[in-house]
Parts: C-alpha cells; structure tokens; sequence
C-alpha cells in the first residue's frame, strides 16, 4: 500500500503562483511513476502531469505545458507541482497518484491522494 497526502493548495489571483508537494508513505516510493490530475466542478477528473520513477521523463497536458512544472525528491519521498502563471480555469482539486506504468491515463494509477483545492480568482 501507498498512502499519498496532498497539500499547498490556497486561493490566489490570475497570474499567481502556487506549489503542490505530494508525499507518499509506505512501499518504495521511488518505484513508482507519480501523476498529477485534477476535477474541476461537473467535470471528469483530468490528466496534469506525470514523471517516471526516475525522473528522467516527464509529461503534461496541453493545457498546462510551459506552465506547470512537476518534479520529484526520492530521499524525501515527495512529488511537487509547481504551478506558474495561474488561470482561473485552473481551478479543481488537484491529486496525486502513485502508480507502475507511466501514464497518462486514470486507470493507470493504484493510489490516489484525497486532494487539496487550488482556486485561482480572476
């Protein structure tokens, strides 16, 4: 089992800046792939980012590369987000989720976190 606690989440204005730190406790952190997703109100919960066990790869969705920056610390076992120039179509719960494969599909990941709410204001 892995258990994954989200937080950094907050309110802040368009154009703001924000960092999720994801920490995973448990079975070896480093063997796992880590993704973030997100679900805004009445939406399905969507693909962010995600990056390899290693760290060596890494992927985004459109709508947040250049943006969005997702990092990992194997010897903290920690998985960040760093989030730039917020929009307020930014704004959902924002998880993380720990699986084998990377991927950039929901059903790819074993263990979710319960979240933390980003809210950018316009």
């Amino acid at each position: 089992q892995v258990q994954l606690v989200e937080s950094g989440g907050g309110l802040v204005q368009t154009g703001g800046s924000l960092r999720l730190s994801c920490v995973a406790s448990g079975r070896t952190f480093s063997s796992y792939a880590m993704g973030w997703f997100r679900q805004a109100p009445g939406k399905e919960r969507e693909f962010v980012a995600t990056i390899s066990w290693s760290g060596n790869s890494r992927s985004y969705a459109d709508s947040v590369k250049g943006r969005f920056t997702i990092s990992r610390d194997n010897a903290k076992n920690t998985v960040y987000l760093q989030m730039n120039s917020l929009k307020p179509e930014d704004t959902a719960v924002y998880y993380c989720a720990a699986g084998l494969r990377f991927g950039v599909v929901r059903n790819e990941y074993d263990y979710w976190g319960q979240g933390t709410q980003v809210t950018v204001s316009s």
